[in-house]
């Protein structure tokens, strides 16, 4: 069976060509995928016929409701999704005066280890395709009833762990017959998969890469994150220096503050000399106390800030939405897991 969805729209038309259809229908089922088409009997400018082929050979995919909370503070919307083979995955609606964001996931689970992290602590399941990241989107703002005007893939799972499928999402959101968000609205977040970063580099794509630093030394950041045996932090901050002088793009580091582990000054000062010679956006954000997780919020958030822009850096504490709903990232879906592992509720 062929997922539609994941298809662009020359590769729907080369397929329905094979089919024996003339080219302007491949338009209108991508058209049609883009509205949140759940079947093909929607599409009701297509043949009958033409129908039934495609509901004999290919497949729509559609996410559940599996959960959902609202925030009272502030709107903030949490979807746990449930996925065609079973699987959950989380999304996150924001809304600020600018427009509407929605943080996506690109797998089920992730297999990076971040120590602070509760998306990683099942491990991964698997890669999501590029339909099912683009339903996150869709379907987030169908079923809310807001628009969607950015997108920021930093929910669970790593997208350079799954580049490919990435690619393919970005070239269909960005699709003036589909959603049409533009690429200066979408963020892309890695915890610091040099391949894949200067694979876009090489790409010269106009969104904005936040790379999740959470330590500028090796030995901090190797405890905390796995990753960085694989790919050194210095060879990191090289990369970053590279994709900035080949996209001219600024980079937003994401700084987890963990009380009495990356919140000293001399770490402080280590991020400035390594951003030394780029602009560079140090993004400071409280702690999320995960219950599983031994490290605790930081209470020197407002001095390593002043540090930081001491040396010139441009550094902000992100705020804190959702604050009375399970917001944050993989908490919902840890949470439904147990429960279902207990017995007391179903995904």
């Amino acid at each position: 069976m062929i997922d539609l969805k994941s298809m662009t729209l020359e590769e729907i038309t080369d397929a329905l060509r094979d089919m024996g259809e003339p080219a302007f229908r491949g338009k209108q089922v991508f058209t049609w995928l883009h509205k949140g088409a759940v079947s093909f009997d929607e599409m009701s400018n297509l043949p009958k016929a033409l129908r039934e082929k495609l509901a004999e050979n290919c497949f729509i995919t559609a996410p559940k409701v599996a959960r959902k909370q609202v925030s009272r503070q502030d709107g903030t919307i949490k979807y746990l999704w449930e996925l065609g083979d079973g699987n959950c995955i989380e999304s996150v609606l924001m809304r600020y005066h600018h427009g509407n964001t929605v943080c996506i996931s690109s797998q089920v689970g992730c297999r990076m280890g971040c120590a602070f992290c509760a998306s990683t602590i099942a491990g991964k399941v698997r890669d999501l395709t590029p339909a099912e990241m683009l339903d996150q989107v869709l379907f987030t703002q169908l079923d809310s009833g807001l628009d969607v005007s950015n997108i920021v893939l930093m929910g669970i799972g790593e997208p350079m762990d799954n580049l490919d499928n990435v690619l393919k999402f970005l070239q269909l959101v960005n699709h003036p017959d589909g959603m049409n968000i533009g690429m200066r609205h979408i963020s892309l977040s890695t915890c610091g998969v040099i391949p894949g970063i200067r694979r876009l580099a090489d790409l010269k794509t106009q969104l904005t890469l936040s790379v999740s630093l959470h330590a500028p030394d090796g030995e901090t950041r190797s405890k905390i994150m796995p990753v960085n045996r694989a790919y050194p932090v210095e060879d990191l901050f090289a990369a970053c220096h590279d994709y900035f002088k080949k996209t001219g793009r600024r980079i937003s580091f994401e700084y987890a503050m963990i009380d009495g582990v990356n919140d000293q000054d001399w770490q402080a000062d280590l991020i400035a000399a390594r951003l030394k010679g780029m602009p560079g956006h140090v993004n400071l954000i409280p702690l999320n106390d995960v219950v599983e997780s031994p490290f605790k919020p930081s209470k020197r958030i407002a001095a390593f800030q002043r540090r930081l822009e001491s040396h010139g850096i441009t550094a902000t504490v992100r705020r804190s939405l959702g604050g009375d709903i399970d917001a944050s990232c993989g908490q919902l879906r840890r949470k439904a897991m147990e429960e279902a592992r207990k017995g007391e509720k179903p995904l």
